[in-house]
């Protein structure tokens, strides 16, 4: 286990990591933050590439981490005080342990030759915490994986990452332009859907057993109108009582069960 200790908040190291709660500075050096006993201890046992360990002194090193720091794993242990804690993250109390990790991008051409997959493509879905719960839910059914079009929150947002509970270490995550991406999916035989107050047939009635990929829009807007002329099929979510819509994220997930219970529990 290498140690470090840094105590300055002019430090470099801390310089940067405190450039890496901007989208701009995660762009360029390819670098997040995870923050939390929960998310340090997925990325260690998903094989994410983590660069350094960053807890706080005063507290030690989390015993639930402590079996990690003894593997001779490449990783930096480095120990700071709490002022350098609260500089680095976002939460308002926050955890007392965090992660520097290289951004993990997946080849989109994994989901292309998965056997029937059931992919969740994003299109310019704006809020942390939805993308964070797609993705969540994506990996709770087994989806094939996920991909998120241009216009869309920043995968590596702090609260899109605490929103994935981990999630994002457990399954492809590729970031595309969705125009140029679907003609290629389509092309592959693999059907193209999303919702619509339009459609004629529902989610249940929907045969979700064969190759999917399946599209979700932004929260006001939906979705956009380059990547609807795209979407082969509409389906519907019927709502039995008076609410206009579900939340984009509890839209989602309903398709995402459906198409779990067709594929691993229809009769």
């Amino acid at each position: 286990m290498r140690t470090q200790q840094i105590n300055s908040l002019s430090n470099a190291r801390v310089k940067q990591w405190v450039q890496l709660k901007e989208r701009k500075y995660r762009n360029k050096e390819g670098l997040f933050i995870a923050e939390g006993i929960h998310l340090v201890q997925e990325a260690l046992r998903s094989k994410a590439k983590v660069h350094s360990i960053v807890y706080d002194m005063e507290l030690g090193l989390p015993s639930e981490l402590q079996e990690w720091a003894h593997k001779g794993m490449d990783v930096e242990w480095i120990e700071v005080n709490d002022a350098i804690i609260r500089k680095c993250t976002d939460t308002e109390t926050p955890q007392p342990v965090f992660a520097i990790i290289q951004k993990q991008g997946a080849d989109y051409r994994l989901l292309l030759e998965a056997n029937k997959p059931l992919v969740i493509v994003v299109d310019g879905v704006q809020d942390p915490g939805n993308l964070g719960t797609i993705i969540r839910s994506a990996d709770a059914v087994g989806a094939t994986g996920v991909v998120i079009g241009k216009g869309s929150v920043d995968l590596y947002n702090s609260k899109t990452v605490r929103s994935t509970m981990g999630s994002l270490f457990h399954l492809p995550i590729v970031e595309a332009d969705l125009t140029t991406l679907l003609p290629e999916v389509k092309g592959q035989g693999i059907h193209v859907v999303s919702t619509s107050l339009q459609a004629s047939h529902t989610c249940y009635s929907y045969d979700f057993t064969q190759p999917t990929w399946f599209v979700v829009g932004n929260e006001g807007k939906g979705v956009s109108s380059e990547v609807s002329l795209l979407v082969e099929d509409h389906i519907l979510i019927p709502m039995k009582g008076h609410a206009e819509s579900l939340n984009v994220a509890m839209a989602t997930t309903v398709m995402l069960y459906e198409a779990l219970r067709q594929r691993e529990f229809a009769l």
